[in-house]
């Protein structure tokens, strides 16, 4: 999953901070990333190994998780095309 491409800066469990792991969103109050999640899931982890391994809450992962899934679950952005609706042009 590209988590690059969500808004975490909506995610209240999440934080960016210019010089703590090169501004990359990690849980807030840790240096431990956000894609950990995402990456350790893709390859098969569970989400108690993930827990242990990098000391998050069940909470945390949670969090994370349900955000990215309600992200993608938005409709996407109104766009649109030389002023007029980009939907009504098919």
């Amino acid at each position: 999953m590209a988590t690059s491409t969500l808004d975490w800066s909506k995610c209240l469990s999440v934080e960016s901070i210019p010089g703590k792991r090169s501004g990359a969103w990690v849980f807030r109050d840790t240096r431990t990333p956000v894609s950990v999640v995402f990456d350790n899931l893709e390859v098969g982890a569970s989400i108690d190994e993930i827990m242990e391994w990098f000391h998050l809450s069940r909470e945390q992962v949670v969090a994370v998780i349900e955000f990215a899934a309600r992200s993608l679950d938005a409709p996407p952005p109104f766009q649109a095309v030389h002023g007029r609706n980009a939907n009504t042009l098919r």
